[in-house]
Parts: structure tokens; C-alpha cells; sequence
């Protein structure tokens, strides 16, 4: 039997590391086949197009985290806590990017979508299924925070678009300074756009 290839795995990654890195436009085919080791020809084998491995990347990479996303915001962890875990792995992310390439990448989702939203409908299509997925995460958590009267009551899907609006452009502000200290507190700050109360540790 010979041996499977990975071809398909490895242009997702490049392709993703690349469009994060510089941006979708500037990327073409021949560079994320160049990054992947992987002939062009290869690359029609498995998508018909850089559209449909951006789709198919952006998928993958959202799979890849669902175990992490599912630990953060677990109903055994009290709610203002998992938010504060988003943000605190958030923040270390970051760093470790810096460190790694020099510079603060910010979030992919963020960078592709609102390069090319207005001219690939396939590519916004799946973004917005992802991002969609994540106010499903924080909605629960603020449901469930209000449920403990920590989240004054309202609409827990509106305050967690909110909440993503101000947490993503945080992570861009870090991007555009290229300063992940930035986020350094980030879990205080987006606690306190929500206007959370944070309980007071019981001292035996």
C-alpha cells in the first residue's frame, strides 16, 4: 500500500499562514505551493480554485480549535471564567506569534474577512459561519452569567456580538501597533465592556 499523501493538509496550512501573515490578495497559487512543497499541478487536484482552499483552510483551522473553545467555555467553569480564559489564551497566543515572526498577527478571521467580504461570497459565507459558532460560546457564557446576576439581563446574543466587536478590535489594535501587550489585560477589559460584576472571592 502506498504511502497517503498529505498534500491537501499542507497547501490549507500554507495557504492560511500566508493569507494571515500578508494578506489574501497578495498571496497567489504558485506561493502557497511553494510554502506547501507541493507541485501546482497538485494544488488542482484538490481545490479548483484559491477560493475554495481558503474556504476549506479556514474550516480546518476553526475544527482544529473547537477542543480548545469547548475546554474554555465548559458549564463546569464559572461563566466571567470562561470568558477571561478566551482572552488570557488569546493574549498568550499573540505573544508566542511575536516572538515566533516578529510581528503581531491579530486575528485571521478578522484579516481575511474584511479584506475580501465584498468580493468572495463563498470565503464571507464561511466566516461568518465560524464567527457564528463563537457567539454561540460567549452567548452561553453571558446567558449563564446572567442567570448569577453577574450580566445585567438582556439579549445574551447581542451583548456577545458586542462583546466579539470589542474583543476583535482590541486583538486589530495590537495588530496595527504590533504591541501584544496591548493584551495583556484583555480579559479585565472586555468584562468591563460587558459591565460584569466580578465576585469577590470568599476568604475562609
Amino acid at each position: 500500500m502506498g504511502r497517503t499523501s498529505n498534500a491537501d493538509e499542507r497547501l490549507m496550512t500554507a495557504a492560511l499562514d500566508l493569507m494571515w501573515e500578508e494578506s489574501y490578495g497578495a498571496v497567489s497559487i504558485d506561493d502557497i505551493c511553494q510554502r506547501a512543497n507541493v507541485k501546482k499541478g497538485s494544488f488542482y487536484y484538490f481545490f479548483d480554485s484559491k477560493s475554495a482552499l481558503s474556504v476549506a483552510a479556514l474550516e480546518r483551522s476553526s475544527q482544529e480549535q473547537k477542543a480548545v473553545w469547548e475546554e474554555q467555555f465548559s458549564t463546569m467553569v464559572p461563566p466571567l471564567d470562561r470568558i477571561r480564559a478566551r482572552c488570557d489564551y488569546t493574549y498568550k497566543k499573540q505573544v508566542e506569534i511575536k516572538a515566533r515572526t516578529g510581528r503581531v498577527l491579530g486575528c485571521p478571521l478578522c484579516s481575511v474577512g474584511s479584506e475580501i467580504c465584498n468580493q468572495d461570497e463563498k470565503i464571507r459565507a464561511k466566516i461568518l459561519d465560524i464567527l457564528s459558532r463563537k457567539i454561540e460560546y460567549l452567548a452561553s457564557a453571558i446567558r449563564d452569567a446572567q442567570t448569577e446576576e453577574l450580566i445585567a439581563p438582556g439579549d445574551p446574543v447581542a451583548k456577545a456580538r458586542s462583546m466579539l466587536a470589542f474583543y476583535a478590535g482590541m486583538i486589530t489594535q495590537a495588530r496595527i501597533h504590533n504591541d501584544a501587550e496591548m493584551l495583556a489585560d484583555l480579559g479585565d477589559q472586555v468584562l468591563a465592556h460587558l459591565h460584569a460584576k466580578i465576585p469577590v472571592a470568599h476568604v475562609v
